[in-house]
């Protein structure tokens, strides 16, 4: 969708004239397009919406209401249970394994619960915790995903391109595992899931960086294509084990790619709703922004500086100016190279900071998607020029799940 910035600018300033920042708010035009766009790339297989990229309960169902969108990646057994029991969905699958024993212990207590979540496992210890805090005589049958360590490790493992995620990368440990859960009693195998980050989550044009962004290609390509095989050989031996419902692969960068593997069922997304920045390095497919917080120019320390109040919503990741927010309206703003956005101030310069008067609204881009909410108790939904609602984030309902 083409965005233009000055028009884009008086939407949400009219739109928001009647708030104090700083505020964030979500443009419904922009986020439901990006729920359509994200369902057409998946290609018929059903997309599952990554809550750890949402974190508000009102939008994660607006995403599931879209043709196309089925079920939940919670982050945290406790926000399964919790949107479960909230009416959200009734299948979420738990994106990490879990040592939360309150949490566990009231999942096995609920059969609504047993029935909606499954949880994730990667080792026979997991399930050994599991049996001690609620043992499988007491207890019904749990469901849980096996994850499928989806890196890639080149001459003969000396290199890794991906994230340390699961010890069971080999089809062969993926089948002895799953044959160790069908021996286990209180269990039941019902997915496989396999996170391809180096691909998924690794945009292929960081601007300005033609070496690294030919690196980074030759490296998803080779990781797509052992991962193909990998991942269909480690499907198969599963299945020698266990009647699998699902397997579940991708995320928001790799929809399209991820969705071509048939061993795969369904895949997931959710940053591509917000469209935070780190999505602008991809070719493949940009989402278009829809998620903005503001912030209230204070002080003009020079003619070509404005500062604006607060503004250092970092987000996590490796220590880099990618992990930085980004000022996005008025176009033609920069961050200062030796403060970068601070805790309680951030200087801007750029050919637009000498315009900029005191009590100028700012709108900045958040560089990962759900970690906004971290910093907000609302967001206020945006149609055209107008705050059609206001809605809670995880932490406005109380929630901080991690």
């Amino acid at each position: 969708m083409a965005i233009d910035s000055d028009t884009l600018r008086e939407r949400l300033d009219k739109a928001t004239a009647h708030l104090d920042p700083p505020y964030a708010v979500v443009d419904l035009t922009a986020y439901d397009a990006n729920a359509a766009a994200l369902a057409a790339r998946s290609a018929g297989k059903p997309v599952r919406a990554a809550s750890k990229s949402i974190r508000a309960r009102d939008l994660l169902t607006r995403a599931l209401r879209q043709p196309g969108w089925s079920g939940v990646m919670a982050f945290t057994v406790p926000e399964a249970n919790w949107l479960v029991r909230s009416g959200v969905t009734d299948d979420a699958l738990v994106a990490y394994p879990s040592a939360d024993r309150g949490a566990l212990t009231e999942l096995a207590a609920d059969p609504q619960l047993v029935a909606a979540v499954t949880l994730m496992i990667d080792s026979t210890e997991q399930l050994d915790l599991i049996d001690g805090v609620c043992p499988p005589g007491s207890r019904p049958e749990l469901r849980v995903c096996l994850d499928l360590d989806a890196s890639w490790r080149p001459l003969r493992g000396r290199v890794h391109v991906g994230v340390r995620r699961s010890p069971v990368h080999s089809a062969r440990a993926a089948g002895a595992l799953a044959a160790a859960v069908a021996r286990r009693p209180g269990f039941r195998l019902v997915g496989l899931m396999s996170y391809e980050a180096q691909i998924a989550g690794l945009g292929d044009a960081p601007p300005g960086q033609a070496a690294l962004s030919a690196a980074i290609r030759i490296a998803q390509r080779g990781s797509y294509r052992e991962l193909l095989a990998r991942r269909g050989a480690a499907v198969a031996a599963v299945r020698e084990h266990a009647d699998l419902e699902f397997v579940n692969g991708g995320g928001t960068g790799s929809v399209a790619a991820t969705s071509a593997d048939p061993a795969v069922t369904e895949v997931t997304a959710g940053s591509g709703l917000y469209g935070p920045t780190l999505f602008d390095a991809y070719r493949a497919w940009r989402p278009t922004p829809a998620a903005f917080f503001a912030c209230t120019v204070v002080r003009r320390p020079t003619p070509e500086i404005a500062t604006v109040l607060g503004g250092g919503w970092i987000a996590s990741g490796p220590a880099a100016t990618s992990r930085l927010p980004r000022p996005w309206l008025p176009a033609g703003l920069a961050l200062v190279g030796s403060e970068g956005a601070g805790e309680v101030q951030t200087p801007l310069t750029g050919a637009a900071a000498a315009a900029l008067r005191i009590g100028d609204r700012v709108w900045f881009r958040h560089a990962k998607a759900g970690e906004l909410c971290e910093r907000v108790n609302e967001l206020h939904l945006v149609d055209g020029d107008t705050v059609v609602d206001t809605v809670p984030t995880y932490r406005g309902e109380g929630h901080a799940f991690l």
